[in-house]
Order: C-alpha cells, then structure tokens, then sequence
C-alpha cells in the first residue's frame, strides 16, 4: 500500500507547538534555580564552625572547607555574607588564678570557668569566638611567674565558656619547653578546642587552620615576638613573629581556599599603651596584602589602640583578660582589657572588616572574676568606682569612632 504523506501543519498550529516548547523550557531553567537557592539558604542558615587542618580531627575536616560556600557562585559572593569575631587578650595564669580555681573546685580539682561567668554572653554571642591561650597546660605541678605551668583543667573553662579556637603563641609558650606545647595541644583536643600557633610536627605548622563560618572558609593564624628568653626546641615548634613568614601563610592559606585571614600577633613593649615601632612596622607589613583580613594582637598587659592602617582596621593590644597584676606590681591599667568584636564582611570583591565594637573588662581581685565593666556597673554597685575607672581608661586608650565602638557607648 503506498504510504500517504505527512499533512502539513497549518500556521496556528506550528504556534501551538512553539509555545509548548518554550514552557517545558522555562520549567526545566525554574526547577534549576529553585534547586541552587534551597541548597544556598540552608547552607546560609547554618553558623556551625567546620575546621579542616591538623587541629581538626575531633570535628569533620576536609571537604567542608574545601566545597563553594553559601551564595557563592562561578564568580564570587552573590550576597554578601556578614559574621562576627571575637578576639581577647591573655589567659595569664599566676599562681593566685590557679590557686583560686582550686578553691572553686572544693581543693581536689581546678575550675576555672566560674571566672568568666559574666563574660560568656559576649563570647557565645558570636560566630567565631577566639581565645588566647597565655601558659603551657601540662599535668606536671602548677606553677607562676616566671615560668608558668597551667591546670590543664583551663581547657575545659575555655571550651565551657563557648571558646572554639585558641591561638597558642605567646611569651611563655615554651615555659615547659617541647613537652608544654604537646600537652597544651593536647589539653585543648581533649576539651575540642581548635589551636593554632605552636605544634607538634612540621606538617602541622605548614598546614593552615581553615574553619567554615556561615559558609565562608575563614582561616586563622597565630606568632609570637618573643618566648620569654627560650629558644624554640624546633623550628616549627611556635610561630615567629617574621613578616615573610606570615606573608608566605596567609598566602598558602588562600591557595588552601580560605576566603578570610585573621592573623594574630603576640607583640608589644610591656605596659606601654602606645605600638611600639616593632608593632607598626609589621602592621604596615601585613595591612599592605591582599591576603590578610585582620590583624589582632595582645601581651603588653595593657590596652593599645584600634587604628587604621593602610585602610585596615587594626587590634592593637587587647590587654590582659585574666591575671594577678594589679598597680602593686604594675599599671592600674593591667586590670583592664577589651574584648574585641569584629564585624567581617565577604563578598565577591573580598573580605573586610567593616567595623570593631569592644567590651572594656575588669579583673575583680581576690576572686578573679572577669567583669566587662558597663554591665557590671549595674549588678556589682560595690565596684561601681573601680568599674567605671577602668572604663574610662580603656576607652581613652581604644579610642572610638565611625568604625570603632566601646559597648556600651556611654556610662549611665
């Protein structure tokens, strides 16, 4: 039988089928986009930190600080992605400070975390807090000044007061030598605290300490300028306060895939309020890379100020947050410090820091609480002189302006 051809399709139609395929079309691009913005909210609403590096084998490590983050697309940040840090000044440990924890701990065992009870609010309230961890934590005896060994019952306080990640370079970290740092490192493991700044090999001083806030890969880094007269039992023992050196990380940590650098810097001539050359030259240095983010700091035992350098905000000296000085030893101001709150802003032109807000505290002696001094004010009336005394010294020596703001603002 011949076969009869094909009828041929009438104008209107052709426009039928046209129409149809463009609907199926739209359909298919809408089910794509509704797919990327329920992975990227979710992904958004999550402000768990994620490490990856030698520090993070208690927490899941790898392919989370390695995968694109929330809104990022082909070309960077779609929305700007906005968290905050808190940074604080030294966990100095004297004998006093350890020999108070025992008492809390009824004499059998050290408890430390009732000393920051009134700052953990400040501390929890953020999506990354950071501690700095002063004094080697060894099982060994307890010790102070001058050479320090720490309860490694520290490390719980710090992971109970909401701490997830710890600097460890400091004046006194080789006070135990090599044995102190892995003990410390290990202390801090055990109560799953993230470290960074002193190491147990060479692998893990090459690796930089990468965590995942809000979906943004922020890395942070930790030197020393000086290590209380003792030389480093190896190279890799503590970071070096050498500003190749931490040029050369920062840049491995975005080779790595961190979005943010936050570098802290344990610098400074003692009890002086102002930088120290030392201090500006490597700010200069580091404010100058692409690289770096932020660049906090601490170890005068004072507060120093929050400046601008070369368009970066800077976290001079964040003072002491716990210690026994007081003006019988040294300045009035040893009792004071700030913790530093920044704001870090990421995007698809990079990240910054968009502005600085700071709790000025007090250490109450002889309990070694550590009050932040305008809240205090009002459910500690007895201290009500020394509180606002150390407010008004830390802000003239912080400063305050558009960017930077002590909390609170005023004094009732």
């Amino acid at each position: 039988m011949e076969e009869r051809p094909e009828r041929a399709l009438t104008t209107e139609e052709r426009q039928r089928r046209r129409a149809r395929r463009r609907a199926a079309t739209a359909r298919r691009r809408w089910a794509a986009v509704a797919g990327v913005l329920v992975v990227a909210i979710a992904a958004a609403a999550s402000g768990a930190v994620v490490a990856s590096g030698p520090a993070s084998r208690h927490l899941t490590r790898g392919a989370a600080a390695r995968n694109r983050p929330a809104g990022e697309g082909a070309r960077g940040h779609i929305h700007p992605v906005v968290f905050t840090v808190e940074a604080s000044g030294d966990l100095l440990i004297h004998s006093p400070v350890w020999e108070r924890a025992q008492e809390l701990g009824g004499g059998n065992r050290y408890d430390f975390a009732p000393l920051f009870a009134q700052i953990k609010p400040y501390i929890t309230g953020v999506d990354l807090p950071i501690c700095h961890v002063e004094t080697p934590m060894t099982p060994a005896t307890p010790t102070g000044y001058p050479v320090f060994n720490t309860p490694p019952a520290l490390a719980g306080a710090i992971r109970a007061t909401g701490w997830r990640v710890c600097d460890t370079a400091a004046t006194h970290t080789l006070d135990q030598g090599q044995t102190g740092v892995d003990d410390t490192i290990r202390a801090l493991e055990h109560a799953r605290v993230l470290h960074t700044g002193s190491f147990s090999s060479a692998l893990a001083q090459r690796t930089p300490l990468i965590m995942t806030v809000k979906g943004v890969r922020v890395a942070f880094l930790a030197y020393t300028e000086l290590t209380n007269g003792i030389p480093s039992p190896h190279p890799w023992s503590v970071n070096r306060a050498y500003a190749p050196q931490i040029l050369a990380d920062a840049r491995r940590a975005r080779q790595a895939g961190a979005q943010a650098v936050i570098v802290n810097i344990h610098w400074g001539d003692e009890n002086v309020t102002q930088p120290s050359s030392f201090q500006k030259h490597l700010a200069d240095a580091l404010t100058r890379s692409p690289d770096i983010t932020a660049v906090v700091g601490q170890h005068v035992h004072v507060v120093q100020p929050i400046q601008t350098v070369n368009g970066k905000l800077v976290v001079f000296g964040e003072g002491n947050l716990i210690s026994n000085q007081t003006s019988a030893c040294c300045p009035d101001a040893s009792q004071d410090g700030m913790i530093a709150l920044l704001t870090i802003v990421v995007d698809r032109y990079g990240s910054r820091v968009s502005n600085i807000r700071y709790v000025p505290i007090w250490v109450r002696h002889p309990d070694y609480e550590v009050l932040p001094a305008g809240r205090a004010l009002r459910t500690d009336p007895a201290d009500a002189s020394a509180l606002r005394a150390s407010y008004n010294r830390t802000v003239a020596a912080v400063g305050r302006g558009l960017d930077v703001q002590p909390i609170p603002s005023r004094l009732p």
